[in-house]
């Protein structure tokens, strides 16, 4: 999954992609660098940001939905709304990436039943202003497993089709830096969820921090080859997808995996 911020103020590649043809021929070069599909997103989830309005949410993404599918190209929606869910549906997007899980917005998990639409649900407890305020956990997979089933259950109940729902463990989403190594040493314990497990580490600050000189944190663009050793991990765990800024590096990786596991069989 390549990654279209569509955004001024994302915490990696904020204000690059904002006008629409740009970030169209930046979708087009992900998919040529190895993106299965691609994710437009217009509202920053980084730490502390704050929500624009829906019509400004669509304004900036739909015209670049509408170009990616006109490309034949595989499009998600990251959003929070079930406003943008459907606008983005209706424009050809195939699958919602919510990363409140379905909590933000009640109507997100009535949309995906009714349009019969996969829906990714991250792990989530608060909005990007409040969220690093309730990192306490008495077991932090226990705890997370056991929330995103609360999410799962939720939007089954609601008509969603089990098999089309993704799960995402939520790294750097009401988690410190050394939540999300734990998570990722433990990511057997979603995939036995049974569900697809969506991997997004992309640039994150707690790579940042791992590669830190001193107390000046990797700035963001290079934190890339982080990424892709993150991608196979979580390749080798199973893991459906992986949402990543720069994809051919960790095209490669998953490339190397699938053919090791080959060997195993």
């Amino acid at each position: 999954m390549g990654v279209v911020n569509v955004t001024p103020d994302s915490f990696s590649d904020g204000g690059k992609w904002l006008d629409a043809p740009t970030a169209i021929q930046h979708g087009i070069d992900l998919v040529r660098d190895g993106a299965d599909l691609v994710d437009v997103g217009g509202e920053s989830t980084r730490p502390g940001a704050s929500r624009i309005d829906g019509d400004e949410e669509l304004r900036r993404v739909i015209p670049v939905i509408e170009g990616l599918v006109a490309e034949g190209i595989t499009v998600s929606v990251d959003t929070m709304r079930a406003s943008t869910a459907q606008r983005a549906l209706d424009a050809g997007a195939v699958l919602v990436n919510d990363v409140s899980g379905g909590r933000a917005d009640p109507e997100m998990v009535r949309l995906a039943a009714r349009a019969h639409a996969p829906i990714v649900l991250m792990h989530w407890r608060a909005h990007s202003a409040l969220m690093q305020h309730h990192t306490h956990y008495d077991d932090l997979v226990d705890d997370i497993v056991r929330e995103l089933m609360v999410q799962l259950n939720a939007a089954v109940h609601a008509g969603v089709d089990p098999e089309r729902i993704v799960l995402d463990p939520g790294l750097g989403f009401s988690k410190t830096g050394e939540q999300n190594w734990t998570v990722l040493a433990h990511l057997d314990a979603f995939v036995e969820l049974r569900h697809p497990v969506l991997v997004a580490a992309s640039r994150k600050r707690f790579l940042g921090e791992l590669l830190a000189d001193g107390d000046e944190l990797r700035p963001t663009d290079g934190r890339d080859d982080a990424t892709a050793a993150i991608t196979t991990i979580a390749a080798q765990a199973g893991a459906w997808c992986v949402r990543v800024h720069e994809p051919a590096a960790s095209a490669d990786a998953v490339r190397v995996v699938a053919r090791l596991a080959q060997e195993a069989e």
